[in-house]
């Protein structure tokens, strides 16, 4: 190997090649032209000896050789830019920014206003654009296009190195009837639960999800009387009628339905939902983003 052939550049090209998988989007990142990224990543190879990625119809594929050296070269520039940029500090109230978050809806109704409150305070001058999604691998294209600075949800459902994850916010499941309801005078056994019409949050239409997996288990089935695909709409729903719903306890204790609800732990076992500020490895040592998800930490932390 040809020691004198590797220079700064083409380990932040490398870097960015395994944060984007794209020519053109690494160019972007690294601040060069697509045929400059282009012929780095030739330099790379003929460097290494090895193809290190390779084209599919996902992007670009890192081969083995790549994925052993990611994290080494990521930490090594990362190390690099904590020492030429010791000293340089992000002034949360001097700053004049828009930063951009993705998340669905449980966040934007639960964490969303504590966190802008905490902004206006500490940085008047940043402004927020929300972006709504739904399936938790979106965060991730949102993330690898730039379109967001960090995201707040269920991790993807398969990791990526590129993709940072930090756990901030933990929720239970309850079972919701109105409280004159005959059903919240006793206990919410099985059987009683599963006498009752059930309203269903389904973002994506589905008449099927968490519930009705565990019920499978036991070779039990629901019936779904009602999918809405906004899950903040339910406690209402349920507070006027005779149905049911399972919801996560935050989405119950926020509803303006509060007061005209009787919450029982659900008489299946269910898992706790965590959510996770969700974040590119590109941006992980920027001061100010830094800062944004150490106050979404806190403020998680707060409820």
């Amino acid at each position: 190997m040809d020691y004198h052939g590797i220079d700064l550049n083409l380990l932040a090209a490398f870097d960015a090649l395994m944060n984007e998988r794209n020519v053109t989007r690494a160019a972007t990142q690294v601040g060069v032209s697509q045929p400059a990224m282009s012929a780095a990543l030739s330099r790379l190879r003929k460097l290494l000896g090895d193809p290190l990625f390779l084209r599919s119809a996902d992007g670009l594929l890192p081969t083995p050789r790549a994925r052993e050296l990611a994290e080494p070269i990521a930490q090594a520039l990362r190390q690099i830019g904590a020492t030429l940029l010791k000293g340089t500090e992000f002034s949360p109230h001097e700053a004049t920014l828009t930063f951009n978050l993705g998340m669905p809806d449980y966040p934007a109704f639960v964490l969303l206003p504590t966190l802008l409150n905490v902004i206006a305070t500490q940085a008047p001058g940043i402004d927020i654009n929300v972006h709504a999604f739904n399936d938790r691998d979106r965060a991730v294209d949102l993330l690898d296009a730039g379109v967001i600075d960090a995201a707040i949800g269920v991790p993807p459902t398969q990791p990526e190195g590129r993709i940072l994850t930090r756990p901030i916010l933990q929720d239970t499941f309850v079972t919701i009837v109105a409280s004159d309801h005959p059903a919240a005078r006793g206990q919410m056994d099985i059987d009683t639960y599963l006498s009752l019409s059930h309203v269903l949050a389904s973002p994506e239409g589905q008449r099927h999800g968490l519930v009705d997996e565990a019920l499978a288990q036991q070779s039990k089935q629901r019936r779904v009387a009602l999918t809405l695909p906004h899950m903040f709409a339910v406690p209402a729903v349920v507070a006027r009628t005779r149905m049911t719903a399972t919801v996560m306890k935050r989405v119950a204790l926020n509803s303006t339905a509060e007061g005209k609800l009787a919450l029982f732990l659900p008489p299946i076992a269910l898992p706790e939902i965590v959510l996770h500020v969700i974040w590119h490895r590109r941006s992980d040592g920027h001061p100010a983003q830094q800062w944004l998800r150490e106050v979404i930490a806190s403020v998680a932390s707060s409820l």
